[in-house]
């Protein structure tokens, strides 16, 4: 069973608060979270190490934490544009685990994962240039954009403080493990587009005609693609292959 509260007397040497909950989140994340991928513990990175915070010995995945205190919106900041943008091209990106915590009782409210297959180009936001006045002037930073990452990619292990079972955590992380498989970036950003679209619906059992209705959304975002119908049945037949969806005739699939 996780525990929700942070270790408080890890924070009475540290001064400021961004200090206190980087120490108290990486001491919880360390106790009390399992790798979703195959259930074993998880050890910190050396320290000052610039990116990544985790490490699991068992499987190798690696995950990198975000904490903040308000939930998180639309959109996280995170670091470089330039370096986030090469990671996610050159599919080495982490794994990125998100927390939101009570500083007035030092515990976890939510904790969630997004796997690093569901990083696509379109997720990186290109934040403006800091002035010339700035210490790092004309540095570019980046916003990663949660509104277009489908919810099957936010793996909660906490949400309102409620704990999720570690076994559907686990099945959680398999169900679209399969994106890994799909090195084109713009092949990825497909399926996730219509992932999206499945996920609007919001039912177990859709029509193809339902998915349809997206297309002059998926034209937008696509004006290269003449054919959005064929493409909308090709990526619908694909997740369907991998066990995502599960056709069950007359145009009608069923979420798995």
């Amino acid at each position: 069973m996780i525990n929700l509260s942070l270790n408080i007397k890890l924070a009475k040497k540290y001064k400021s608060n961004s200090q206190k909950i980087r120490v108290l989140s990486e001491d919880w994340v360390k106790r009390e979270v399992f790798c979703p991928a195959c259930g074993n513990s998880l050890i910190n990175y050396e320290n000052n190490r610039p990116v990544n915070d985790f490490f699991c010995p068992s499987c190798s995945e690696d995950y990198e934490l975000k904490s903040k205190k308000i939930s998180f919106g639309n959109k996280i900041v995170d670091g470089s544009f330039n370096k986030m943008i090469e990671k996610v091209q050159n599919n080495i990106s982490p794994n990125f685990f998100f927390m939101n915590y009570n500083f007035n009782n030092y515990s976890v409210t939510n904790f969630f994962i997004i796997p690093k297959h569901f990083f696509v180009s379109e997720v990186i936001e290109r934040r403006k240039p800091l002035s010339k006045k700035a210490k790092r002037a004309d540095w570019v930073g980046c916003n990663i954009l949660l509104k277009t990452i489908p919810q099957s990619g936010k793996i909660f292990y906490i949400k309102n403080q409620k704990l999720e079972l570690k076994s559907k955590i686990l099945d959680d992380w398999q169900k679209t493990l399969f994106l890994r498989d799909t090195k084109k970036l713009s092949a990825k950003g497909w399926i996730m587009d219509v992932m999206l679209c499945v996920e609007k619906l919001d039912k177990k059992v859709f029509n193809l005609d339902e998915v349809y209705a997206f297309e002059e959304i998926l034209k937008e975002k696509h004006p290269e693609n003449k054919h959005i119908k064929d493409k909308i049945r090709q990526q619908l037949q694909l997740l369907r292959d991998r066990g995502f969806l599960s056709f069950i005739g007359r145009g009608r699939y069923k979420l798995n």
